[in-house]
């Protein structure tokens, strides 16, 4: 008998992670079926079915409709709308990926029905718990039955949190899956369709930004400090700024002016911005996935934050963590400039095949 799975998805970055392992699961339909549950943790306009076609991933089956409101008012939203699926229809296990409210509120809802719950990304850890996705991942963990991990750094927390070494599995990264089966597909894109050509055929030669954390972006003093070192950058390598709608709000309140050389653009899709930012010189950013990314691509990254919850793109990969302070973000950024750029290694695992492992242990564990 097939063994029913739902996937749960809030954002963008969910929905490619879920992807290779709807791929894997797809090659195992003798043995699984599964259902895609969209929380709608975030509206994008861009989740066409062109985006879903792009993944190789079929529609959701469910869509919560659970986007806005606060923390606490949006996690409610889902565990509701959640529960009455698992009360009609339920599965033998349920799949969360990342650190969003999505992946808390759906496993709290799963435990309390006794049902199986799996964490994709388990035990990575910033050791900030004023991040809400620091909160995510510990919670999500604390219930978890099986954690697949991206790195041996999350192997090891979980075990210091007294998890059972029988349920932890260092599978590789779904995010690195998709980003490699992404590429592949790039190469036999038309490029002339992506914003991003224009760009690179006006400047061969650029780094890329993208910020939206609150730490950065909310305060003024910390988000003036970021941006005059991105200015003092841009007089030496033309920069591409993507930004972020809360991003681009707070430039405005804060009266904070861009450097000529930065050009601004919309957030991009997901394909067109992977068409622009691997061909890029550098990238400064304080997002956990890019962190990733660049190092599966061997792109210089510098991370604006204090702290990591992959700490292996650091210690075998392209990325270095410079903080907020001005001087140390212009200073790293000078180095990769001028050909001075730390040399990096993709991490074990990462090679675009942790979806078939997170599957072969499916099977054994149900």
């Amino acid at each position: 008998m097939r063994k029913l799975i739902y996937l749960v998805a809030g954002a963008r970055p969910n929905f490619m992670k879920i992807a290779p392992i709807v791929r894997a699961l797809d090659k195992e339909a003798d043995h699984f079926s599964y259902q895609i549950i969209h929380t709608g943790q975030h509206y994008d306009r861009e989740m066409s079915d062109v985006f879903f076609e792009e993944l190789c991933i079929p529609q959701p089956n469910h869509h919560l409709e659970c986007g806005g409101g606060s923390h606490a008012e949006q996690t409610a939203k889902i565990m509701v709308a959640f529960e009455k699926i698992c009360q009609n229809q339920t599965p033998d296990c349920v799949l969360v990926v990342g650190d969003v409210n999505s992946t808390l509120a759906c496993s709290i809802v799963a435990k309390k029905l006794h049902i199986p719950v799996a964490h994709v990304e388990a035990g990575l850890r910033s050791g900030d718990r004023t991040m809400p996705e620091e909160i995510n991942r510990l919670v999500t963990d604390s219930i978890s039955d099986w954690f697949f991990c991206t790195e041996p750094a999350g192997v090891d927390n979980l075990l210091k949190e007294g998890k059972p070494s029988e349920a932890i599995f260092h599978v590789g990264h779904v995010m690195v899956d998709n980003l490699l089966y992404q590429r592949d597909q790039l190469a036999t894109a038309n490029a002339t369709a992506f914003q991003s050509t224009a760009l690179k055929t006006r400047q061969p030669r650029y780094g890329i930004v993208t910020l939206h954390r609150p730490s950065n972006v909310d305060d003024k003093e910390a988000f003036s400090n970021i941006i005059h070192a991105l200015n003092t950058v841009a007089a030496r390598l033309h920069l591409i700024f993507p930004v972020h709608p809360r991003t681009r709000a707070n430039l405005e309140r804060f009266g904070l002016t861009l450097a000529d050389n930065i050009t601004i653009t919309s957030p991009l899709s997901y394909m067109d911005f992977l068409n622009l930012w691997k061909d890029a010189v550098l990238v400064m950013t304080d997002s956990g996935g890019l962190q990733e990314e660049t190092t599966a691509l061997g792109i210089p990254c510098l991370t604006l934050r204090h702290n990591t919850e992959r700490p292996i793109t650091v210690d075998e990969g392209t990325n270095t963590l410079v903080g907020t302070d001005p001087e140390a973000i212009v200073r790293e950024a000078t180095r990769i400039i001028t050909g001075q750029s730390k040399v990096g290694k993709r991490p074990a695992l990462w090679d675009g095949q942790a979806a078939e492992r997170i599957t072969q242990q499916l099977h054994k564990v149900l």
